[in-house]
């Protein structure tokens, strides 16, 4: 089985970066928010949402867009990929995590990011520095997650017998994912005993992704499988197959584009300056948009999962569509992708 996801990055809408138009973009939010409810019905699993900052996107803040989705659904999951860690005082994320699993009735999945270099260089906070951040922030995470007392001493943070409340619902944990781009980070997440979500690869370079995970959840003497791995693509409803490719080449050069400017993108003619121990490259593959009809589009799905062995697929859908179109599309993909995915073996 194939568990089907949103990955939301809720892009900023570019009329209204300009005027800043505070009824309009009120207007905007409740678009949105009506539009994720309708995953529920469709069929889908969850929805992860995404944090950035400074313009990038309008949701700065995800955990609040957690709040006011849980409380339109009953069944829909609900988390972040990610929650920025080195942005956030650990205490405060671990209580908030506390607060949203309450508040989703027990539907959370915690999720976190080490960041964007482009984004931090805007506050003065470089890559080792928010590497080693997003490194002690994470400690924290996991002691608190099973003990609700802790004690720290750390390069960022020292404290001694701190109570973090409230304890979240699910028992013993939500869900921990991390997301990633480099295989050294996955093996990371292996021994942490986190869930692996990437993105922004070839399929080929996802495979050895996830195969270092395995590797490393292996020698830690951790069972890991599909139900541990999720794939995140981009992904356009086409109601013609053969539109598929100029749609692709269309989004793949604006997708390069957009992250021309990301230290990180790692291409032939320009190898990513923060290829380093710390700040790990991205490639963007032909395989990283996914459009044509509904069929097309399963087929497409299952081969990338099955080849890399993962069982969670996260969608990104074309976010160049208005918000009454993503949701004709949610529900396209519900009644006739979905099936598919959740009948499919891995």
């Amino acid at each position: 089985m194939i568990k089907p996801w949103i990955f939301e990055f809720f892009g900023a809408p570019i009329e209204f970066h300009e005027r800043f138009d505070a009824p309009r973009s009120a207007d905007y939010f409740d678009a949105y928010l009506d539009l994720w409810a309708s995953a529920e019905p469709a069929g889908f699993e969850g929805i992860f949402f995404s944090e950035h900052h400074f313009g990038a996107a309008y949701s700065p803040a995800p955990n609040l867009l957690i709040a006011n989705v849980a409380a339109r659904t009953r069944t829909l999951r609900l988390g972040t990929l990610g929650m920025v860690a080195p942005y956030h005082t650990p205490w405060q994320l671990i209580e908030e995590i506390g607060m949203l699993d309450h508040l989703t009735g027990g539907r959370l999945e915690i999720g976190t990011a080490a960041g964007i270099p482009n984004e931090m260089a805007k506050v003065g906070l470089e890559p080792d520095e928010a590497r080693a951040r997003n490194d002690e922030v994470l400690d924290i995470l996991d002691a608190a997650l099973k003990s609700p007392v802790i004690s720290h001493h750390g390069r960022f943070w020292q404290f001694d017998n701190l109570r973090l409340t409230p304890r979240p619902l699910q028992q013993p944990s939500p869900p921990v994912w991390v997301t990633v781009v480099s295989a050294s980070s996955a093996r990371k997440a292996a021994r942490r005993g986190a869930k692996l979500c990437t993105g922004f690869h070839p399929l080929s370079k996802i495979i050895e992704i996830f195969d270092a995970f395995r590797d490393e959840a292996h020698k830690a003497g951790r069972k890991v499988g599909p139900d541990d791995l999720c794939i995140r693509r981009q992904v356009t409803m086409l109601g013609d197959d053969g539109e598929a490719a100029a749609v692709v080449d269309t989004q793949l050069r604006n997708m390069r584009k957009y992250l021309e400017a990301d230290p990180r993108l790692d291409t032939p003619d320009r190898p990513a300056v923060l290829d380093t121990p710390t700040a790990h490259a991205f490639s963007i593959g032909d395989d990283e948009v996914i459009a044509g009809t509904p069929q097309s589009v399963a087929e497409q799905i299952i081969e990338q999962s099955r080849a890399a062995g993962a069982g969670h697929f996260a969608a990104t859908f074309n976010r160049a569509q208005p918000p009454a179109k993503l949701k004709a599309w949610y529900a396209e993909f519900g009644s006739q992708v979905i099936p598919k995915l959740r009948h499919a073996s891995v």
